[in-house]
C-alpha cells in the first residue's frame, strides 16, 4: 500500500471516531437536559391577538388555540382504586392518559396482565373516553369489554390488568 492510501485511511478512521464521539455526547446531553417543552397554546394566543397587518394579507384564524373550559362537574382526576398502585392519583388535563407497562406511558403499571401500551383515556367533546390499544387481556368498563372508544362516566370502574381505575371529581 502506498503512503497516501495509509494516510487517507488514518484520516478517515479519525473522522469516523470523532463522529461517534460527538453523537455520543449529543445523546448524553439530551438525556441530561431533557427535551425542551414549548407551550404552543401561549404562542397561538399571541398570534390570534396580534392585529392584522395592513399589507393586504388576510388575518390568520387560530382554531383551538385557547384553553378549553372544563366544567367543574366533570372529572378532575384519575384514581387507582385496586391493584398494586392503589391510591395513586393522576390529575386530568386536556391530554390523554396512556396506561401500560412501557416507561413512556403516563400511568406505568407493574403488572403481568397488562400490555406495554394497554389502553388510553382521553377527553373528547366534554367527555372522557377509554380505548383499548390492542391489549392481550383486554380493557373492561364495568363488566363489559371495550372494543372501541367508549365514554366513561365519572365513578365507573375501568379494569386494566389487575388494576381498577376511576374518574373522580
Amino acid at each position: 500500500m502506498s503512503e497516501l492510501t495509509v494516510t487517507l485511511l488514518r484520516v478517515g478512521y479519525l473522522v469516523l471516531l470523532w463522529v461517534f464521539v460527538l453523537s455520543a455526547i449529543s445523546v448524553l446531553r439530551r438525556d441530561l437536559y431533557g427535551t425542551k417543552i414549548v407551550d404552543r397554546r401561549v404562542r397561538s394566543a399571541r398570534q390570534a391577538a396580534a392585529p392584522a397587518s395592513g399589507n393586504g394579507e388576510a388575518p390568520r384564524v387560530v382554531v383551538g388555540g385557547g384553553r378549553q373550559s372544563r366544567t367543574p362537574a366533570g372529572p378532575t382526576r384519575l384514581v387507582v382504586t385496586e391493584g398494586p398502585l392503589r391510591g395513586t392519583t393522576l390529575p386530568l388535563g386536556t391530554s390523554a392518559v396512556l396506561i401500560g407497562r412501557a416507561p413512556s406511558c403516563t400511568l406505568v403499571l407493574d403488572d403481568d396482565y397488562s400490555s406495554s401500551r394497554h389502553a388510553r383515556i382521553f377527553p373528547q367533546a366534554d367527555q372522557w373516553w377509554v380505548e383499548d390499544l390492542g391489549s392481550t387481556n383486554g380493557t373492561f368498563l364495568g363488566d363489559q369489554r371495550v372494543d372501541q372508544p367508549t365514554p366513561v362516566p365519572p365513578g365507573m370502574q375501568v379494569r386494566v390488568g389487575q388494576s381498577v381505575l376511576e374518574l373522580q371529581r
